[in-house]
């Protein structure tokens, strides 16, 4: 498959810094990571470096800032057609569709493995994290880095204001309308719920964790030809459900993305949904005594609930001409070092993100660390559950941002009362289904 006016088209605007190839110097074998880590994060990404470097004599690694997400992603192709990628990139995990795309462009985490010796192996990594990163056999494209899900937060002043139970957060959506009239009802807080990332939270989290078809061909695993399948009869109740909420003065709408964010953090919403990673940003900027819990269900679609999906980011390993097989061989390390159970359970606990092994997340709890941050394992608890399934484990879709988007239109037109749950959703799907085929031509020319 030719994929090259692909890597055109994603690059067609940047511009590619020089850089230089990593070499050899002594004993020590040079290369480069490009990531999308600023601030404090950013500093922890350096603190990983030193300790790789400090860990063992042969390699070292060199981090480099290179802005956001999507600007590193258009930095990375193009530095790549100029024949200067970098060794490793650190790639949102929507992304992940461009990424596969890219075809010679990059190594996968499988071959990077089977080439240098270094094991690297799947079956260490919580089911829900690997699976996104994943081929549909298996085997591994990116390595998981730096992970979070989506979950319910919950303002417990104002459920105990509302006469509800703080220890006990709803767990069903039937239980968060009732939740929401209560606190309504006791004018507890100015807004009962709100949400932020809504398609991610409303239509990818829900789809998987009620292993519903989000997409045809596996959500995209296998295959370019996928059609997007969110305006059947369970998404359509779910929307029509958030649009009833709306009119009775349940839910208020704050905005695409993280938009709605601020309205739970300020205490104005008793009930927010966005990232687990937030808690850093809730800890610090929120009045009041928070709580996590998991995404609420629908047991009339699926009474056994299972894995939701992840967000954030991973490590794609790139590719350049004369790379040496040194320097994928010290970029497998990296990535060994990265995924022992220390270095793992570290960034979990200062970076808010979850860890993405299972031994990670025993030597944290062995270290005491959720006894000491009460919540802080419930993204871990709701990515592990139940049987990772085709429906589960993530998305392969390309131009997945615009596609998102797509449905965050749809979704305020229905808002405005300009059109139904089922027309709005019929709409987004052909909308969407036009974007992926315009995805599937370029990738295949």
């Amino acid at each position: 498959m030719k994929r090259r006016s692909l890597l055109a088209a994603t690059a067609a605007t940047a511009v590619v810094a020089p850089l230089g190839l990593a070499r050899a110097q002594g004993a020590k074998t040079k290369f480069v990571f490009w990531h999308a880590m600023a601030g404090a994060l950013g500093d922890e990404v350096g603190n990983i470096c030193k300790g790789f470097n400090a860990a063992q004599t042969a390699y070292e690694i060199e981090p480099i800032f290179k802005g956001s997400y999507p600007e590193t992603l258009t930095a990375a192709i193009a530095a790549w057609r100029a024949g200067q990628a970098p060794h490793l990139v650190q790639m949102f995990e929507v992304g992940t569709g461009s990424m596969l795309a890219a075809g010679p462009a990059v190594k996968q985490v499988w071959q990077l493995a089977a080439e240098t010796g270094v094991a690297l192996d799947p079956a260490s990594y919580i089911g829900g994290v690997r699976g996104y990163y994943s081929l549909s056999d298996g085997r591994m494209a990116s390595m998981p880095f730096n992970s979070s899900t989506a979950v319910m937060w919950y303002n417990k002043d104002v459920f105990e204001k509302a006469g509800l139970d703080p220890a006990k957060p709803p767990t069903t959506w039937n239980e968060v309308i009732a939740a929401c009239r209560a606190i309504k009802a006791k004018a507890a807080a100015a807004i009962p719920m709100t949400t932020a990332w809504p398609t991610w939270v409303h239509f990818e989290q829900y789809a998987a964790m009620h292993d519903l078809e989000f997409a045809t061909k596996s959500n995209g695993f296998d295959g370019l030809d996928t059609e997007l399948k969110i305006n059947t009869a369970p998404f359509v109740k779910h929307l029509n459900r958030l649009l009833d909420m709306s009119k009775e003065g349940l839910f208020k709408y704050g905005g695409r993305d993280n938009a709605a964010e601020p309205l739970f953090i300020s205490g104005e919403a008793a009930i927010g949904f966005t990232s687990s990673a937030a808690r850093a940003a809730i800890t610090r900027d929120g009045k009041f005594k928070a709580g996590a819990a998991l995404l609420p269900t629908d047991p009339e679609v699926n009474p056994n609930p299972i894995n939701s999906v992840i967000g954030g980011a991973s490590l794609w390993t790139m590719t350049a001409p004369n790379r040496s097989a040194a320097e994928y061989k010290a970029v497998a390390t990296f990535l060994q070092y990265i995924g022992q159970p220390d270095q793992d359970a570290h960034w979990h606990q200062v970076s808010g993100y979850v860890p993405v092994t299972f031994a990670g997340y025993e030597l944290s709890k062995k270290q005491g660390f959720y006894e000491k941050s009460p919540g802080t394992d419930i993204p871990i608890t709701q990515l592990a559950r139940g049987k990772l399934t085709a429906n589960s484990k993530g998305f392969r879709l390309g131009r997945m941002v615009e596609l998102r988007n797509i449905i965050q239109e749809e979704f305020e037109k229905a808002l405005q009362g300009q059109q139904t749950a089922q027309i709005a959703l019929d709409s987004a799907v052909a909308r969407g289904n036009k974007v992926l085929r315009e995805f599937e031509k370029s990738a295949r020319t």
